[in-house]
C-alpha cells in the first residue's frame, strides 16, 4: 500500500511502501495535540517522522530511531527543521 510522505532532501512529496511493525516503529500513545509526534519509523536507511495532524510524514536520510534515542522531542525538532 502506498504511503505519501514529504522528502525534504528532494523537496517533494513521494509515495513509498512501508510496513509499520513493532520492530521498526516507536509509537507515542500520549500524542493527543495536533503537531505532537505520533510515531517514528526506521525506513530504508532513514527515519520517517509522523505527527498527530494532517501534515505529511517527513523522511530524513541517514538517521535512525537509535540515533535520536527514540526521543519524541528530538524528532519534533528535526521535523520542524525540515518543514
Amino acid at each position: 500500500m502506498g504511503f505519501i510522505i514529504y522528502n525534504p532532501q528532494k523537496g517533494r512529496l513521494e509515495t513509498i511502501d512501508v510496513e509499520f511493525t513493532p520492530g521498526n516503529t516507536t509509537w507515542f500513545d500520549s500524542s493527543e495535540k495536533d503537531g505532537d509526534i505520533a510515531a517514528i519509523t526506521d525506513f530504508a536507511g532513514g527515519l520517517l517522522i509522523r505527527a498527530n495532524d494532517y501534515t505529511y510524514p517527513v523522511w530524513l536520510y541517514d538517521l535512525s530511531r537509535a540515533d535520536i534515542g527514540h526521543d519524541r522531542k528530538t524528532a519534533r525538532k528535526l521535523m520542524q527543521e525540515h518543514e
